[in-house]
């Protein structure tokens, strides 16, 4: 029997001080973006009841559209890249990230659904708890790495107290910097802020949507296929989502030349769909409309109305986030999948709102712990499979533009092909 040689003194003397170093850091990072998610959630809420009220105001959406690019013109040049700015430091860290990100994206956002966009609010939650954290790293005097480390659980924070998913956001903080790659060097900030940064926003007394699966079969072989072909088809429109609006946003940005009129431009396009269409189901954070797709049939193309509508809107620059719209996607997708396939709409519902996201964000192991914690175990199991799936049928370039591969989806074939050119190296060798 081989020996075991306990951890030497020196190490628990080291992860001793690591902890007492990280405890109070990661604890202020969770509650600045607990605090921020509470008031972010607050804002949404607001400018949904007020645009439900006042139904004229998304005539507007043009100007809002203009006032939000203007904004950014003059005054967040050095922070429009967002979600990606924050990536991009965290994989080369160079410089703090302005604190005027913070208010700039949650007054953009609020502009966004006050006046008819579609769009979510993860984004948002994400540059909050990233740039309120970033604001540590000169006081503290915190290295490139530690300064990295921050940034990760900024986001774990953020998107942990935004959703209510405290396990899914800090693994998301982990696994969002590289396709097929999870960063455990931050295991500890990243759980830690996260959880607290829950804590703080249900402190604050704001509340998050409860979604429920009311009917989940025992998984057996059949239903484990039926979850299998679902998890394909949400990855497949989670392929269509990102490139078309990646497309979206090349080709304002090609004929569009001034900024501020890209979400101009946009926002016309957006409310004279409205005004056609003589419906506001797929503008906003669509809440209700995701409610619904657990609770009864829906029309089987609401899944492709938001997903145009959300293109057309955060194409042209508007601000908010990708992810719940995602899960409307997602979720009105699995309900109209109950059409063909032999599972209740119900867990359809559930299983695309996770793997939409899943496929689209590269992020399948956060994408399933939500749904663990959203939909309980059971319902959790099939979501998890559909995310796996969606995860391989999408593609590897997702909604975050600067998301590095690590060993990437197809890590297999990258390593058959460097076995076939060492033995074809080994072959030449021999013939010499």
């Amino acid at each position: 029997m081989p020996e075991v040689i306990p951890p030497s003194p020196s190490y628990f003397i080291g992860m001793s001080q690591y902890l007492v170093r990280w405890t109070p850091i990661a604890s202020v990072v969770g509650v600045l973006a607990g605090s921020a998610s509470a008031l972010l959630i607050w804002l949404l809420n607001l400018a949904t009841a007020l645009r439900e009220a006042h139904v004229w105001l998304i005539a507007l959406l043009p100007i809002a559209g203009f006032a939000v690019g203007l904004l950014y013109w003059r005054f967040g040049t050095a922070v429009e890249k967002g979600n990606n700015l924050i990536l991009d430091e965290i994989h080369s860290p160079q410089r703090t990230i302005p604190l005027r990100m913070t208010p700039l994206i949650l007054l953009g956002t609020f502009l966004t659904h006050l006046f008819g966009g579609s769009a979510g609010r993860e984004g948002t939650a994400l540059q909050t708890g990233a740039s309120l954290a970033d604001q540590l790293t000169r006081p503290l005097g915190l290295g490139k790495l530690e300064r990295r480390v921050l940034l990760m659980a900024g986001v774990s924070a953020g998107f942990g107290s935004v959703f209510g998913t405290p396990l899914a956001g800090a693994v998301f903080g982990m696994e969002v910097l590289a396709v097929g790659a999870v960063s455990y060097d931050a295991i500890f900030p990243c759980f830690l802020a996260a959880f607290l940064g829950d804590f703080t926003t249900r402190a604050w007394h704001v509340h998050h949507t409860v979604y429920t699966v009311t009917q989940v079969p025992a998984m057996g072989v059949r239903t484990l296929l039926v979850a299998g072909v679902a998890g394909a088809a949400f990855g497949l429109v989670a392929l269509v989502f990102v490139r078309l609006t990646h497309a979206v946003g090349r080709l304002y940005k090609r004929y569009v030349a001034w900024s501020p009129m890209r979400p101009f431009m946009g926002g016309a396009v957006v409310a004279l769909a409205v005004y056609l269409l003589r419906t506001t189901r797929y503008i906003g954070l669509g809440v209700p409309e995701i409610v619904a797709a657990f609770q009864g049939r829906l029309p089987p193309w609401d899944w492709a109305g938001k997903l145009l509508f959300t293109v057309a809107t955060l194409g042209s620059g508007f601000k908010g986030g990708e992810v719940t719209p995602l899960f409307f996607i997602g979720a009105t997708l699995g309900n109209a999948l109950s059409d063909v396939l032999p599972l209740p709409a119900t867990l359809l519902a559930g299983m695309g709102f996770a793997a939409v996201f899943a496929g689209a964000a590269n992020t399948p192991i956060a994408s399933a712990m939500m749904a663990m914690e959203l939909f309980g175990a059971e319902a959790g199991s099939y979501a998890a499979v559909a995310c796996v799936v969606a995860y391989l049928f999408s593609d590897e370039s997702g909604i975050y533009k600067s998301q590095q591969s690590g060993s990437g989806k197809l890590a297999w074939q990258s390593r058959k092909d460097e076995n076939s050119a060492e033995a074809a190296k080994a072959h030449n060798f021999e013939d010499l």
